[in-house]
């Protein structure tokens, strides 16, 4: 009989989607138990899934699963690199891009799917000054994004949208610096006035907007894209293009491929690793880690069809609506149960006065 894998599953409670409980019970009804046995944490404070995560590889679990968005990803996947424990992930967040670029299903019955396969392969990350990242980071505009995103105090594609609208063509791009090592296309050492650069190990922000439609987990590179500064008449074909997975046809947009890189702009600011923003000085450097993280995920990898990013968009929806319906539900019975015990007991109460 073969030994069975150990899994620890770390939920975020307050990460992206609701449908968590379903989601969990999702997990006792369909995960293969003759494969695995498993503990379920959640975590209480930010940081709190990297010190779960280490612990685990500590302690030489199998696996650690992510459930929640692509910060909780990020704070699970640091401490997993350089080990012989996997990352898994169960996408429940706002964006979802390292999963949606692994082809791990947004639907958890689909990710769960994927976990009982038990294909696990290494692939790359990357390091923007010491700071880990595993799906994309950057500079300009997406970090000013990101920052104003986190400040929103809501989430979700559609707080996403509207800050880029608002502030999209009022965003003042900045000169960069840059110096490129183990490059395939570009010249040592080159200046650019740029909207943002984006440098991506996946090919994806989330939401199926593709920033770097060729990139790969496995390559050992990164794919750099810099966005030259625009107006009003470029931004609806730019915005088509990111999410139709063409954004590197386009003659504003500069792409290539390169192991390390080095940013110099004349003030700090802002950059952003996997979404999350971080203010830093004026030198970032980036720098791709390669085949150093274990992850189960399907063979697949990289950009979807179009056709399969409709079904896909509707399959997501549908089923986000159900988690939450479901969720509901299990708020309204507890409601309910509620309202009758305290009826219960007023009844009581007052059936003991007139006795009286």
């Amino acid at each position: 009989m073969t030994e069975t894998k150990r899994i620890i599953f770390i939920v975020n409670p307050i990460s992206g989607t609701t449908g968590k409980k379903r989601i969990l019970q999702l997990i006792e009804s369909r995960l293969d138990k003759e494969k695995y046995s498993y503990d379920i944490v959640t975590t209480k404070y930010q940081g709190h899934a990297t010190e779960i995560a280490r612990a685990a590889a500590n302690q030489g679990v199998d696996i650690v699963c992510a459930i929640g968005g692509d910060g909780t990803v990020n704070e699970t996947a640091r401490a997993l690199v350089h080990t012989d424990t996997a990352l898994a992930i169960i996408p429940c967040g706002s964006g979802n891009g390292l999963a949606r670029h692994l082809h791990i299903p947004v639907d958890p019955v689909g990710a769960i799917k994927v976990l009982n396969e038990g294909t696990v392969l290494p692939m790359d990350y990357g390091l923007v000054n010491e700071h880990p990242f595993f799906c994309t980071c950057g500079v300009g505009f997406d970090a000013f994004i990101s920052m104003r995103f986190a400040q929103a105090g809501k989430r979700g594609p559609l707080t996403y949208a509207e800050n880029i609208l608002k502030t999209g063509l009022q965003y003042n791009p900045e000169t960069y610096d840059v110096e490129v090592e183990g490059d395939e296309d570009a010249t040592n050492k080159t200046s650019y006035k740029a909207f943002l650069i984006s440098c991506a190990n996946a090919c994806q922000y989330g939401n199926n907007a593709y920033i770097a439609p060729q990139a790969s987990v496995r390559d050992g590179l990164l794919d750099v894209t810099i966005i030259e500064p625009f107006g009003p008449i470029d931004a609806p074909a730019i915005s088509f293009q990111l999410f139709n997975g063409t954004i590197d046809k386009n003659s504003r947009i500069k792409t290539f491929r390169c192991k390390k890189l080095h940013i110099h702009r004349q003030d700090r600011g802002a950059i952003h690793y996997d979404g999350d923003p971080i203010e830093t000085g004026k030198d970032v450097d980036v720098e791709i880690v390669p085949q150093s993280i274990l992850c189960v995920a399907s063979s697949k990898e990289g950009m979807v069809a179009p056709a399969e990013n409709i079904q896909n968009f509707i399959a997501e929806h549908f089923n986000d609506m159900y988690l939450r319906s479901e969720e509901l539900l299990q708020r309204n019975i507890i409601m309910t149960q509620r309202i009758g015990k305290l009826n219960s007991d007023i009844m009581r109460k007052l059936s003991g006065r007139k006795k009286e």
